[in-house]
């Protein structure tokens, strides 16, 4: 009988360890979704029409736009994203809208155009270093590769300065 028991109660700490581990796995596997941007209306966005509305009835349809272009034509842009992550990773786009009204030089709306996912550009940076095009020039490089140069092009070859031969008449 007290063999059963010891059986027993090291069969009940065993599942309560698992049973916490279990838990514990379960509560770092939390999803997080976040919405960033503009709040998309598909009724309100399809009610915008080329030819018949203009800025002031954009903006009173839609709303202040999220950024307007700086360069040509005054295009408005309204840019939504749903992003989605586990606990402590990096969030990844899940959706994206960009919403973008063209303008005449009037002020007239002339096309609506729309862009989803992917348009989304995956970056990979290489820690804090930018690779680039050149020489790779240590730090004893650096300090102490200008020895010699600084000064050289006023004196080469030309000491008296008179000519091209170096001397004062120029042979």
């Amino acid at each position: 009988m007290r063999q059963f028991s010891r059986h027993s109660t090291r069969g009940r700490f065993l599942l309560a360890l698992g049973l916490g581990a279990l838990v514990l796995g379960a509560s770092g596997c939390t999803r997080i979704r976040t919405h960033q941007g503009y709040q998309v209306d598909k009724l309100l966005v399809d009610s915008v029409q080329p030819g018949i509305d203009n800025r002031a009835s954009v903006e009173g349809t839609l709303g202040r736009p999220s950024f307007t272009s700086q360069f040509g034509e005054q295009d408005w842009y309204y840019v939504s994203r749903d992003m989605r992550s586990l606990a402590f990773s990096n969030p990844k786009p899940a959706d994206q809208t960009v919403l973008r009204v063209r303008f005449d030089a009037a002020g007239n709306v002339v096309a609506v155009d729309r862009a989803g996912l992917e348009q989304v550009a995956n970056i990979s940076p290489m820690g804090d270093k930018t690779p680039t095009l050149g020489r790779n020039r240590s730090l004893f490089d650096e300090i102490f590769g200008n020895i010699g140069a600084v000064g050289a092009g006023g004196m080469g070859g030309n000491a008296g300065g008179s000519g091209p031969g170096g001397g004062p008449n120029g042979s």
